[in-house]
């Protein structure tokens, strides 16, 4: 089997995207598949055409130049140009069974013009849709004019490809009521790689005591701070909680959009001498941060990006046995089992979280049952093997290939 992954980006930048994509790719390899990648022109200026990443081999598409780069709606067209030329070169050389296109849709249509063009069936990985991104990002407004034309752009690739997969239950059946037959859509979930992530972390100390925490109890966030993540329902929930457990702190490591105004807002809910902004801290370093936390909080907003999307981050803090409490969007739903893999709480309210948050660091009596339940978890139902083993059946119905 030789797969053709086109993507929108990849390693060696860091996302949640790039790290699903190189998991694929290597439980692919373990597969005894052979995996090609090619990335549009939205991985930037990249120095060659080719390069090796990680022990994986890309193909670059170049840069969008000129005046198209600048133009709203043309931009994205150029896009779309490039990769189809950049398939058209790469294809007759390493000759693909399936074209593999994932999010956005831009790389679903440049992959239908190869497709047609070389005979190669098509399948299109959903992993967000590229209409909610933008609503988040600020770029759009829900159901305006640019939402309702890229949304548009969505359905058209989910129509004419030959197989789609998607992250998640909430996708799937947004999709389906598109009007795609639900047996043309697969869930591949979202997964973590057990062996990378151990159970049992042990405080760093020194570290704790540079951060000025010696002594403290600690609930936080790691990753990027986007609006959708909700960090200020967690800022402001926090004053609930200082009434009755005055030695607690809120650790936020990482940094993003939202980083400028999150900080003001703990000043003006004049807190800023207990929470502590780490800023972005190196990969190599994360763990000691996961380590110091004895509670992970992801109270993501309520939204259609939300409660369509599952998040990666619950399930890696799950496979440490971390304690976490999280919002009750549909993504979470997916995910998380309340008092049983995690604790839950109300969406956009700040009282539901210090209350539910507040409880559990009240019941540490409940803490092993939790941790234990959450790493069997992604144990049996959220690792690699078992959500990569879902492509078999889709690529042999499409190229005819058996016993893969």
């Amino acid at each position: 089997m030789r797969v053709l992954h086109i993507l929108d980006h990849s390693i060696p930048l860091h996302s949640g995207y790039t790290f699903r994509t190189r998991s694929i790719l290597r439980e692919q390899q373990a597969l005894g598949w052979d995996t090609f990648h090619v990335t549009g022109s939205k991985q930037g200026v990249c120095a060659d055409l080719e390069e090796d990443v990680d022990g994986l081999h890309f193909y670059r598409t170049p840069a969008i130049n000129g005046p198209l780069a600048k133009l709203p709606v043309l931009n994205q067209k150029a896009v779309i140009d490039g990769l189809t030329r950049r398939l058209s070169e790469i294809i007759p050389l390493i000759k693909p069974d399936v074209l593999h296109a994932h999010s956005p849709c831009l790389n679903a249509i440049a992959a239908l013009r190869a497709g047609k063009k070389f005979g190669i069936p098509v399948v299109y990985e959903v992993r967000a849709f590229w209409e909610d991104a933008a609503v988040d990002h600020g770029t759009a407004k829900e159901f305006g004019l640019r939402y309702r034309v890229t949304r548009g752009l969505e359905t058209y690739a989910l129509k004419r490809v030959n197989a789609i997969t998607t992250i998640c239950e909430g996708l799937r059946k947004d999709i389906v009521q598109r009007g795609i037959a639900a047996d043309k859509v697969t869930v591949i979930p979202n997964a973590v790689d057990i062996d990378k992530f151990s159970v049992g972390g042990i405080a760093d100390l020194a570290l704790k005591a540079k951060l000025g925490l010696q002594d403290k109890r600690l609930i936080g966030f790691i990753g990027s701070f986007y609006a959708y993540e909700g960090l200020d329902v967690l800022l402001r929930a926090f004053p609930l909680m200082l009434t009755h457990a005055p030695d607690l702190r809120v650790l936020l490591v990482g940094g993003g959009p939202q980083d400028g105004a999150l900080r003001q807002l703990a000043k003006e809910l004049r807190i800023d001498d207990k929470v502590i902004f780490t800023g972005r801290v190196p990969h190599e370093q994360v763990q000691q941060y996961y380590d110091l936390l004895d509670v992970l909080v992801y109270p993501r907003l309520s939204m259609r990006l939300t409660d369509l999307v599952t998040p990666l981050k619950p399930l890696e803090a799950m496979a440490q046995g971390r304690l976490l409490a999280a919002s009750d969007v549909g993504g979470h739903l997916e995910l998380i089992e309340d008092g049983k893999t995690g604790v839950l709480f109300k969406a956009d309210d700040p009282q539901s979280l210090a209350q539910k948050v507040g409880t559990l660091m009240d019941a540490p009596q409940q803490w092993p049952a939790l941790r234990e339940a959450g790493r069997r978890y992604v144990e049996t139902e959220r690792n690699w093997p078992i959500s990569v083993a879902r492509y078999k059946q889709i690529y042999s119905r499409l190229t005819g290939l058996r016993g893969l």
